[in-house]
């Protein structure tokens, strides 16, 4: 059989849809300057879908950091891994600056949050270690935890007993291998808000001696009381033994970063993949971000008027009768009953009568009947877009209920 005849037999779980949906509930084309508003197929629109939650996408001073870093260097340079020919002072001073802001003694930049998240995990572990893992880790994880050649263990989300129960599991089987545990867990889920239960997770560390890693994609720049992350937010910094940061969310560009202990960056940054035989990442990429790391230390104006917005909406979706959750953080789902027709539905009600642009996510990402539209607030977003965006919610909760919704797909 040709390998090829899956493209066209079997296009997956979401590519099965892609004739009805492309390009308009799948790879939609948003244009114009990044901001709360932004135009989708000639019409503006209000938007709900960028994680661009500090609103640093278009801040002028970051705009003019990026600009000059790339006249000044261009795309290129450095060229090279950073191992081989791509070391250069901005991105060693990158590194401290993130390392002291997250409180971590070091720290490694990664050329993608996603791709270094993979490579982190397939190096700190080999066949001898046993990983365990919230069953709704991130992509990325699962990936990553795909090229481990040990056992791994799984726990309900946010089961704290019966991540003990796996630990014991895990812990039973190091004593006969001779490795060790990593317990892998997220600051903050991306999908549903809620947060990771790091102080519970670090009161088992002493019992069953493993070390933590946390992806906290979503909750720097965001969590805490400097927006160093959802584990300073609990207060248990120096309990993580790992702490992973993106620059995809907060700082609005390109890359991320894995903290930790001196020994153990070092011994990442000989034995990572993904980055000894890949590119440096760029100078103007480098550079913006240390603009936006002076950004979230010196002006946290920028955090406190997005959870002015995250506030506001939480609480006016709650008030109007719709369920957002268990969220604890700046993401906020909004849960419907319905199927995938409804669902494209109601996306089209929203973005063509309302004028309002967000993600929509339905089976097969979330369970069957269960429709999950998911907001995502910043600091550019403003109380009367709030208040715009409860009433049309409810109005289309409403409809939802009376079933004005067809169940079929809808056309575009």
């Amino acid at each position: 059989m040709d390998v090829f005849n899956k493209c066209t037999v079997n296009m997956g779980p979401l590519g099965q849809y892609a004739d009805q949906t492309e390009g308009y509930f799948m790879f939609p084309k948003l244009e114009g300057e990044i901001g709360n508003k932004m135009l989708f197929r000639g019409k503006e629109r209000l938007i709900w879908s960028l994680n661009n939650y500090l609103g640093l996408a278009n801040h002028p001073e970051v705009r003019k950091a990026d600009a000059e870093a790339a006249a000044k260097y261009g795309m290129a340079y450095p060229m090279g891994a950073r191992m081989m020919s791509g070391q250069t002072d901005y991105h060693e001073q990158l590194e401290r600056e993130l390392a002291a802001f997250v409180g971590k003694e070091s720290s490694y930049l990664l050329n993608y949050g996603y791709q270094g998240m993979v490579s982190v995990i397939n190096s700190m572990v080999d066949r001898k270690d046993v990983i365990v893992y919230d069953s709704e880790a991130h992509a990325c994880i699962i990936d990553g935890m795909r090229l481990h050649f040990g056992k791994r263990f799984v726990y309900p989300h946010n089961n704290i007993e019966n991540l003990e129960i796996q630990l014991r599991r895990a812990k039973k089987m190091t004593e006969q291998t001779g490795g060790g545990i990593l317990v892998i867990t997220e600051g903050v889920y991306g999908m549903s808000g809620d947060l990771g239960k790091l102080k519970d997770i670090v009161a088992l560390k002493e019992k069953y001696d493993f070390r933590l890693l946390v992806d906290d994609a979503h909750g720097f720049g965001t969590m805490g009381p400097t927006g160093a992350g959802t584990d300073e937010h609990f207060g248990v910094q120096k309990d993580v033994d790992l702490y992973f940061g993106t620059f995809a969310k907060s700082m609005a560009g390109i890359g991320g970063f894995i903290a930790g202990e001196k020994k153990v960056i070092k011994y990442l940054m000989y034995n990572m993949r993904s980055q000894i035989f890949a590119k440096s990442l760029p100078m103007p990429m480098v550079i913006g971000a240390l603009k936006r790391m002076e950004l979230l230390r010196t002006q946290p104006e920028h955090r406190e008027k997005l959870w002015t917005i995250v506030n506001a909406l939480q609480k006016g979706l709650t008030d109007a009768g719709l369920d957002i959750g268990n969220t604890e953080s700046p993401v906020t789902p909004v849960m419907l009953s319905g199927g995938v027709g409804e669902a494209t539905q109601i996306t089209f009600d929203l973005r063509e009568n309302y004028n309002i642009f967000c993600s929509i996510v339905s089976y097969p990402v979330v369970p069957k009947g269960v429709i999950l539209l998911r907001l995502i607030p910043t600091a550019v977003h403003t109380l009367e877009d709030v208040k715009y965006t409860i009433k049309a919610f409810k109005e289309v909760k409403e409809k939802l209920l009376n079933k004005e919704y067809s169940t079929e797909m809808a056309e575009v």
